[in-house]
């Protein structure tokens, strides 16, 4: 009985799991479909400990430890170095600000694409991250499939074919975000192709605890995440500007 029982649940399931897979058919969907999937579990804070190596063309390497804090959507603090130093950034809100010492050294408006893809999606209402990232340039008229690193993405922003244009991929199981191509900071006429591994369970969402940053083909850059904690309680005047050198988080 359990078994015939069983047996005839499978054809309702996969109708089911069909039938989301034909809903995301672009790349606004997707995005759509990201939020619905987690809105009532993702987690609402976090942080980590980041080991951040950068690897020099002469084949040298420089490691730094930073701290970092997410309060979704749209907060992060950067902490490099011990917090009490008063070295790193802050973004709030499309807004950026850097720090030495405690002072301020520099802001303007920036949206970090891999808190908005990676975080932000997931908390915030769909319309607001389809606005942010055609705001940021992405064409979500473009839509496709691939194959990455064995699994079935989504890719939103480009043609088949095409890595050159802004583009970000996301995995069809899970619907997380593991890819993003977008112009380099330093020089605009690079690629960069970010992605986001070693995804684990964390507190009803995920966390992936690898980022790699590559350029050329070569790995230019890297993120491993230790320490990590969801929906630790965070106060107001962690990520505020003005009070960026006296209130900082402390790792448990």
């Amino acid at each position: 009985m359990k078994l015939a029982k069983s047996c005839s649940l499978i054809p309702i399931l996969f109708a089911f799991t069909f039938a989301n897979a034909q809903d995301i058919r672009s790349s606004e969907s997707l995005l759509r479909a990201m939020h619905d999937r987690y809105q009532a579990s993702w987690y609402e804070t976090l942080t980590f400990t980041q080991k951040s190596t950068t690897y020099n063309a002469d084949g040298t390497t420089k490691v730094e430890t930073w701290y970092e804090a997410l309060q979704l959507p749209a907060k992060l603090r950067i902490d490099i170095g011990p917090p009490a130093d008063g070295n790193g950034y802050l973004m709030e809100d499309g807004k950026f600000t850097a720090f030495k010492a405690g002072k301020v050294t520099g802001n303007g408006p920036l949206v970090n694409m891999l808190l908005v893809l990676g975080f932000d999606v997931y908390r915030q209402p769909p319309e607001t991250t389809v606005s942010v990232v055609k705001g940021e340039g992405y064409d979500l008229t473009k839509f496709h499939e691939e194959i990455f690193e064995g699994q079935p993405v989504y890719v939103a922003g480009a043609e088949k074919g095409d890595l050159q244009s802004k583009q970000f991929w996301v995995e069809k199981d899970r619907l997380l975000f593991v890819r993003l191509f977008e112009p380099a900071q330093s020089d605009p006429k690079k690629i960069q192709d970010i992605r986001f591994a070693d995804y684990r369970r964390l507190a009803g969402g995920w966390v992936a605890a690898r980022v790699e940053v590559h350029a050329e083909g070569k790995l230019v850059f890297s993120e491993d995440y230790t320490d990590i904690q969801a929906n630790p309680k965070l106060a107001p005047a962690v990520f505020d500007a003005a009070q960026y050198a006296t209130s900082y988080w402390e790792k448990p």
